[in-house]
């Protein structure tokens, strides 16, 4: 079963941040502690005692899943999403609207394909528009070193890490996206200048944008800077974390109703959720952003997990 989570409208809580502040809070925590709020929200009455999907509470306890969840042709939204909701206040050509997508570790390069276009339908039907601007990607495993303008791999060992050749086949699955009208401009993250240079022979769309985390570092490389710019390629710095949502950490999101949200069996004897292994697949992150002001009107994230397959070497 494919579980899709999402947080909304992170902005709607209150005023619209102004995009030239530094960012101050990680992406995993952000996203968390997002959805978290989201699925509480989800699962309180309105004025009329009644939970704000279709289900009711007496307000003593949390209504069952079912009353603010919707289970769609082939996933169970978690929680409800009323894709009917207007996306923007404005007209699209106001806004930049930004997207990045995290492919997991663990996960099959296989699935991408779908996996891509699955998010980018998402955040296209939430905000109700028929491209973005820019889609960054993030590959699993790989971390920038500004000190020397490499890019280390978590684990030499782990062949997933740094698969040059699935790089190249998911890139052009973007670029057929971005062929289609879908997407105007494509972007990489921590890509060093060794790592472009390998990789921009392959691609017919080259990448416009490199995302590099620099950690406690302020200094861009020079090498990359003079690739970057020699390239035509704008340089950006982030503050995402590079496994934005562990396997334990959606465990526990979507677990039994004391802590999590009770979507999960609290154990394979119990009956209170949905049983089987938890494997989160990827996550997506957008912004709209309105141009002239420099505000963040609209951010939020979705988040896709299956459930039913085992999951090994993570946690």
């Amino acid at each position: 079963m494919k579980l899709i989570l999402s947080t909304s409208n992170i902005m709607k809580g209150g005023r619209p941040s102004v995009i030239r502040q530094p960012p101050t809070q990680k992406s995993n925590i952000e996203l968390i502690n997002s959805l978290h709020s989201n699925f509480l929200a989800s699962q309180q009455p309105d004025t009329n005692g009644e939970s704000n999907t279709n289900g009711s509470t007496n307000g003593s306890h949390p209504p069952p899943s079912t009353a603010w969840t919707l289970q769609g042709d082939d996933a169970l939204y978690i929680p409800a999403i009323d894709f009917s909701q207007p996306g923007l206040a404005e007209e699209r050509d106001q806004y930049d609207i930004t997207v990045k997508l995290f492919y997991l570790p663990g996960i099959p390069v296989s699935r991408r394909c779908a996996h891509t276009r699955e998010a980018i339908d998402l955040v296209l039907k939430e905000l109700h528009v028929e491209s973005i601007d820019l889609l960054i990607v993030s590959f699993p495993g790989i971390l920038f070193d500004a000190d020397d303008d490499s890019e280390e791999e978590e684990s030499s060992s782990d062949q997933e890490a740094d698969d040059f050749d699935s790089m190249v086949q998911t890139w052009r699955v973007l670029e057929s996206l971005q062929e289609k009208g879908m997407i105007a401009q494509l972007g990489v993250a921590e890509f060093g200048s060794e790592r472009l240079t390998r990789f921009l022979p392959h691609t017919k769309v080259k990448p416009s944008v490199d995302q590099i985390n620099l950690k406690d570092c302020c200094v861009v490389p020079k090498s990359l800077i003079l690739y970057a710019k020699q390239e035509h390629i704008q340089l950006l710095t982030h503050n995402d974390c590079n496994d934005i949502l562990p396997v334990g950490t959606t465990r526990e999101l979507l677990g039994p109703a004391d802590k999590g949200a009770g979507i999960l069996a609290s154990s394979p004897d119990e009956k209170d959720g949905i049983q089987g292994d938890v494997e989160p697949q990827w996550v997506v992150k957008y912004t709209a952003v309105v141009k002239d002001r420099g505000v963040v009107e609209n951010k939020g994230y979705f988040a896709l997990a299956d459930v039913g397959t085992c999951v090994k070497g993570r946690s």
